[in-house]
């Protein structure tokens, strides 16, 4: 149909691009062009174009599939792959609009009726205030993802409640989520080296999986600390459960309110994310003046390279703002500048591929649940998250690995065996 938004729309961004696009497009007269054998992204109404027009590029679209005026139909993570094939090749680095592309981009926007007010963004974006990384903002950026919903959170991940990259150990059927969990918690406390009577202190405790895990298993007394009001509940509520109040404390404090004496070993697992990059410094330095000597540190920590270090707009928007990676050796680079001796680094990025497909699994698989707990929108949000996110790892273009370092004695004993022992 030569006179439909879709043949109007296509030609141009093939133009753009410098070649075919790489999925179909279906606008809302019905009409569908591009590939036959490709996911197809369903334009519902004339204000997903408006969203891209005022907002191009991933924002856009990220608010245009949250709100539902645009959707996917078919495979989005095979949509996601060939868009981002697309960007590697150059071609999507090479769409910019001149003043001729401007121009026929308004002449097609009138001709479509599509030329309007910019349409309020979704309420699941982020609206924080103030100057960045201080304790109110922080705060406010850490509730705006962790205090969504216990029930939510509780429906997605295992009874561990462990938010983080799992250690898949097996490949057997039968072995899932759960002891993939487990094994990922049990890693971390043999690196920690934990036994009996020592204390234990986690920095961005979550839900508590590893101070309930390392009280049970391994004796220990911990203390965890986190800025979540939800997750404090939640704890405190595991804690009463499995009768660890007395060996486990867990408090709504932030790292640098910290003032405890040293601990015998400190862990911190995919927190420093939300430290921020000027603040990382006083994170380290924090980390290492809560050990004692010879003490171990195990820090998770996602990493990525110069692009995007919060993410991109969807992630920084909506799922986790002010989150800033950087790559590994910049996060090495502070700990030793902060006194610690690094003794392993431990890549997980495989491990991230397998714990996010199977939240997304979990997901797809309680759909109706999960609207009925955090709404429509919020599900359309974290299904892009998890099939994006499981991507990014899959791809090469976020990593994860778990750190081991040890604040040395002032002779430098390290206190660690010869080998080791937690492989």
């Amino acid at each position: 149909m030569p006179n439909s938004p879709a043949s109007r729309l296509v030609p141009f961004v093939e133009r753009l691009l410098g070649g075919s696009l790489p999925v179909g497009l279906r606008t809302w007269d019905g009409v569908r062009a591009g590939p036959p054998d490709a996911p197809t992204v369903v334009l519902r109404n004339r204000r997903a174009l408006r969203r891209l027009l005022y907002a191009p590029g991933e924002l856009g679209l990220a608010r245009a599939y949250v709100s539902g005026d645009l959707d996917v139909e078919g495979d989005l993570a095979d949509g996601f792959r060939r868009i981002w094939a697309l960007s590697r090749s150059g071609a999507a680095r090479g769409a910019k609009l001149g003043p001729r592309e401007w121009a026929e981009a308004a002449r097609i926007a009138v001709g479509l009726g599509v030329v309007g007010p910019p349409p309020k963004p979704p309420a699941e974006e982020a609206r924080l205030s103030g100057k960045l990384h201080t304790l109110l903002r922080d705060k406010s950026a850490i509730a705006h993802h962790y205090d969504l919903s216990n029930a939510f959170y509780q429906l997605l991940m295992d009874e561990s409640m462990a938010y983080s990259s799992a250690y898949w150990t097996s490949d057997e059927d039968g072995y899932d989520l759960e002891q993939a969990q487990r094994d990922k918690l049990e890693l971390i406390c043999r690196k920690l080296g934990l036994r009996p009577g020592m204390r234990l202190l986690d920095v961005g405790c979550g839900w508590g999986s590893l101070l309930v895990h390392a009280a049970k298993h391994h004796g220990v007394q911990a203390v965890g600390i986190t800025l979540s009001a939800e997750q404090l509940q939640h704890i405190r509520g595991r804690l009463a459960q499995h009768d660890l109040e007395d060996r486990v404390e867990v408090r709504r404090q932030d790292y640098r309110e910290l003032t405890d004496e040293p601990f015998d070993a400190v862990a911190s697992i995919e927190m420093g994310e939300h430290v921020g990059e000027e603040n990382y410094p006083e994170y380290t330095r924090t980390l290492y003046r809560m050990l004692k000597p010879t003490g171990r540190l195990v820090l998770q920590q996602m990493s990525r390279g110069a692009v995007a270090p919060g993410g991109g707009a969807f992630i920084e928007r909506y799922i986790a703002p002010d989150m800033t990676m950087r790559p590994l050796s910049r996060t090495l680079g502070h700990l030793e500048t902060a006194g610690f001796e690094i003794r392993d680094v431990h890549a997980l990025r495989e491990h991230y591929v397998r714990t996010v497909r199977a939240w997304e699994k979990t997901l797809e698989g309680n759909w109706d649940d999960v609207v009925s707990l955090i709404g429509e929108s919020g599900a359309r949000v974290w299904r892009l998250y998890l099939v994006g996110g499981a991507l990014a790892f899959e791809e090469n273009r976020m990593g994860v690995d778990q750190i081991l370092a040890v604040r040395s004695s002032d002779a430098g004993l390290s206190a660690l065996p010869a080998t080791r022992e937690w492989s």
